[in-house]
């Protein structure tokens, strides 16, 4: 097929697979009459929605896809208007458009298979049952627990981080990670349970247990399995995983009321630091509710214009003077009032908004800094957080130079912080992007620096600029001898390197002077100052430029 744009709907309409024709960020443009009729949702219900909200539990879409690249696919259900579930096949590509990519998604109804691999019940790939074999053992396992007054257990398994992975190693590299996956599940359960691979990255069992703890033991096999690294060509890829579980009769009585708890169990884990299990428990719907509500408040308040920037100062230690400034989002929802990032952040990186919102802190963050220096205040050098979706992104470049370009800002007064836990995978791929950032002109930040995974030999390799102190390593360090020791090896590592070091979450003096005395350059914290809205740091910047003026006549005078 040619591009969306040029793709005549007369053309769409020929076809017998139901087809999705949306933007790179997955916002439906048109469909043809075979989805209209597969799914039983017309072109007007479903413009401008998001491909993700179709379907009745998660699918992984774009992320890993590329122009000209390898297409993805995977299996998911959606629910019609009706109520009636339909199990598709979907194949995503994206594609070029007239003036941007588009997402072209082919959708096949697998109930009208005949003879593929769907019909057959296994996954193409790793040999193991699919969704559809998968329900169907549930449901069996649920029928025979009925008749003999036993349990059932349901785990699904998500890995974590595999698009990552799948982004490093391409598609090769991640179908042999998968068949691995797959070989070490069913070494995990006996000859009655059920394995299967439910989405790209999902598997799922399910099996007849006498007590709850039998579900336990699985689960903690598993997680013990898939921790071993993995040998994907010369390369060692460490995985984890986090695992949902629902057991019958206590969490429900069908298989899709155990899928469906199952799954928010899993997202409960995820939530909850990944790499573990998590029973489901009936508060998880409430806060599957809570969640989505959310989700559809955020994307109001981005097409309303909710958000603002506040800025932390940045406190030059050796001069006690403003040296620059971190950008950060607050949410101040009419009749709710200011919503904490840690609880709408989360959200939005999963529903794929962190994107947008990332895009508008810079814009805005630039915009306001050059509106400052324009007023002939001192210039600062402002810090933006980018997410590990923005980083991935392959239109990051352009988009920063779009910015760049509207605000008029000097790249040299614009630094990325970008978390060392974002600098896995293709490391080759990873300095790549950043030193296109660097050409920009702008400085590059590691942030939360100690926490994260990436090795001291590929941080010589990074075009950084600052290396950031994580506040956990400044927090205890008047009392707490090995994390000084900790904080005094950041910081000569940091000199080494020739980079600045930013020292984060100072609120104590003690914590400022041991900073201070042990060569910290910048610091930022409560003890300085709290994140400030625009009005009052103009305000504190407006008195320092006065005062560094009044300083420079006397100097000269």
């Amino acid at each position: 097929m040619g591009t969306n744009e040029t793709l005549p709907d007369s053309l769409l309409d020929l076809l017998a697979d139901a087809v999705v024709v949306a933007d790179a960020d997955g916002r439906i443009l048109k469909v043809n009459r075979a989805f209209e009729k597969a799914t039983g949702m017309t072109l007007s219900l479903v413009e401008g929605r998001n491909f993700k909200e179709l379907w009745t539990e998660p699918l992984a879409l774009a992320e890993g896809l590329t122009l000209g690249g390898h297409p993805q696919s995977g299996e998911a259900r959606l629910e019609r208007p009706g109520g009636e579930i339909k199990h598709f096949s979907v194949n995503l590509t994206l594609q070029e458009g007239e003036t941007e990519p588009r997402l072209l998604a082919v959708l096949h109804d697998l109930e009208d298979t005949e003879g593929s691999a769907s019909k057959v019940g296994l996954d193409a790939l790793t040999g193991l049952p699919n969704r559809h074999l998968f329900h169907d053992r549930a449901e069996q396992n649920l029928l025979n627990a009925r008749r003999a007054a036993k349990s059932v257990a349901m785990l699904l398994v998500g890995l974590d981080r595999f698009s990552v992975l799948n982004d490093a190693f391409g598609h090769p590299g991640g179908d042999l990670l998968l068949k691995e996956v797959s070989e070490r599940l069913k070494k995990c359960v006996r000859g009655s349970d059920t394995a299967a691979r439910l989405t790209s990255d999902m598997f799922g069992l399910v099996l007849p247990i006498a007590a709850v703890d039998d579900s336990v033991i699985v689960a903690e096999k598993v997680l013990k399995s898939l921790r071993e690294p993995f040998h994907i060509g010369d390369r060692e890829v460490v995985l984890t995983a986090s695992i949902g579980i629902s057991i019958h009769p206590t969490d429900a009585d069908t298989a899709d009321h155990l899928m469906k708890n199952a799954d928010s169990a899993m997202h409960h884990a995820k939530a909850k630091g990944r790499d573990q299990y998590q029973f489901y428990a009936g508060e998880m719907n409430e806060k599957a509710r809570k969640r989505l509500d959310l989700e559809q408040r955020l994307r109001r308040a981005l097409v309303a214009g909710e958000f603002v920037l506040y800025y932390q100062p940045k406190i030059r230690v050796d001069a006690d003077s403003l040296t620059g400034m971190e950008a950060l989002i607050r949410w101040i929802e009419p009749g709710r009032g200011m919503i904490s990032p840690a609880d709408f952040i989360p959200v939005a990186e999963e529903s794929g908004l962190i994107g947008p919102i990332g895009h508008w802190v810079l814009a805005e963050a630039c915009r306001q800094n050059k509106a400052w220096q324009d007023m002939g205040l001192k210039p600062l050098r402002v810090s933006v957080n980018v997410s590990a979706h923005q980083f991935r992104d392959q239109n990051l470049i352009d988009k920063v130079k779009q910015v760049l370009r509207d605000t008029g800002i000097d790249p040299c007064w614009l630094e990325l912080e970008l978390t060392e836990s974002m600098l896995v995978g293709d490391i080759e791929q990873v300095v790549s992007r950043m030193r296109d950032l660097r050409d920009l002109g702008l400085h590059l930040s590691i942030d939360d620096f100690g926490t994260g995974y990436s090795s001291l030999s590929y941080l010589a390799r990074f075009p950084i600029t600052t290396l950031k102190i994580d506040r956990a390593f400044v927090r205890d360090v008047e009392t707490n001898p090995f994390t000084a020791e900790i904080a005094r090896a950041i910081i000569g590592l940091s000199r080494g390197l020739n980079l600045e070091v930013v020292a984060e979450g100072a609120e104590l003096v003690e914590q400022v002077d041991f900073l201070r005395e042990n060569g910290c350059d910048m610091v930022q914290g409560f003890y300085f100052s709290k994140p400030l809205p625009p009005a009052e740091f103009e305000a504190r910047l407006r008195e320092t430029t006065e005062k560094e003026a009044a300083l420079k006549v006397q100097a000269f005078g």
